[in-house]
């Protein structure tokens, strides 16, 4: 603690008499007798009373304030809701922004679909800190509980969707997130279907987003590629819509309960079809589906899609952010492999301080 801080504090402890004389007979860290005044102030004023008191310190008493109680209670106390972030994806990068926002003193939860790509590497001997190979089970394991130890929340649930109303919200399969920030940080998407037609008619009846596009498809017939939850949420944006939709499992098996209106096609998916235009998907064993659109929604929903759906500039699978990590839509942020560039640990971890670092100091400002 700097001595400007030290003076500051002693100056405010001349309000406590008890305290004074206390210090006056024991030669004690002047500091950690600050501390004791204040709990007592916290103790013996009502908490209409705390606020004003408060406002009478001066700024470099008011800096060690913030360091003796967190920056959540002081918020807390003076009325004002606390800032909060979202970070969507608990691999390196998402863990390393959650450590740098809960540091700055904003809420932060990250929302996890469970081990991922991290998990998955057997050695790991190129990364800061270690004298012998490390799995990436055991690194992925030491960083959430550090990131916990600091007060991040984690949240299992796969997230669907992202929108904005009055605040960014992430959708999950049971619930709603809102937040001041969203990280996304969910890695790159290492599965591409290789289907003939799908890439050259993006745009052109070929969508990443339901809540996006159902509008220009109303009254039509659709296709939904994919099997699973995040699938299962682009129907359930269609229906309404649409005069009906196909899904398209290209063989994998349902992993969702889907509504008995939608008719489910197993078969592998050899090409979509159309000139200029989406005008239907050629199936194995020669069969032909006559459709308007085609909604892509395989596996999970990975960070490219989720910044597809509120509008966020992409370059093919990389999410387009500036030097501060941060997209073309205020308040969105990525970091890690899915804004391109080298697929390390070491650079995830960047980016995800990165990220965190910016987004907590935007929320200071706004």
């Amino acid at each position: 603690v700097s001595r400007a801080v030290r003076c500051a504090m002693c100056c405010w402890c001349s309000w406590c008499s008890e305290e004074r004389e206390k210090r006056a007979a024991v030669q004690e860290d002047s500091c950690t007798i600050a501390r004791l005044c204040v709990g007592r102030f916290a103790d013996r004023e009502s908490e209409q009373d705390r606020p004003k008191k408060m406002m009478l310190c001066d700024p470099v008493t008011e800096i060690f304030q913030k360091r003796v109680y967190t920056v959540e209670k002081c918020i807390r106390r003076r009325g004002v809701p606390m800032p909060s972030i979202i970070i969507v994806g608990s691999g390196p990068a998402g863990i390393s922004a959650a450590l740098y926002a809960v540091r700055a003193g904003v809420d932060t939860t990250v929302l996890t679909k469970g081990p991922g790509a991290l998990d998955r590497a057997e050695k790991i001997e190129n990364y800061y800190g270690f004298a012998q190979p490390v799995s990436g089970a055991e690194l992925e394991r030491r960083s959430m509980e550090n990131a916990r130890r600091l007060g991040v929340q984690f949240v299992t649930a796969e997230a669907v969707g992202l929108t904005y109303t009055d605040k960014l919200t992430v959708e999950t399969v049971n619930k709603n997130y809102p937040a001041d920030a969203v990280i996304l940080a969910t890695g790159a998407s290492r599965a591409v279907p290789r289907i003939p037609g799908l890439a050259g008619l993006e745009g052109h009846g070929v969508s990443y987003c339901a809540a996006c596009d159902a509008f220009f498809y109303r009254g039509k017939d659709v296709a939904v590629l994919g099997s699973g939850e995040y699938a299962l949420h682009e129907v359930q944006a269609l229906l309404p819509v649409v005069r009906s939709v196909t899904l398209l499992t290209n063989g994998a098996p349902l992993t969702a309960d889907f509504p008995s209106e939608v008719r489910v096609c197993p078969q592998a998916v050899e090409a979509v079809l159309g000139e200029t235009v989406v005008t239907g998907v050629q199936l194995s064993g020669g069969a032909q589906l006559p459709v308007s659109g085609v909604f892509v929604a395989l596996g999970v929903a990975g960070s490219t899609a989720l910044a597809r759906k509120i509008g966020a500039e992409v370059d093919g699978n990389r999410i387009v952010v500036d030097a501060g990590m941060q997209t073309t839509v205020p308040g969105l942020y990525a970091a890690g492999d899915c804004t391109g560039g080298l697929l390390q640990v070491a650079k995830a971890v960047y980016e995800g301080a990165q990220a965190g670092t910016e987004a907590a100091k935007a929320l200071r400002k706004g």
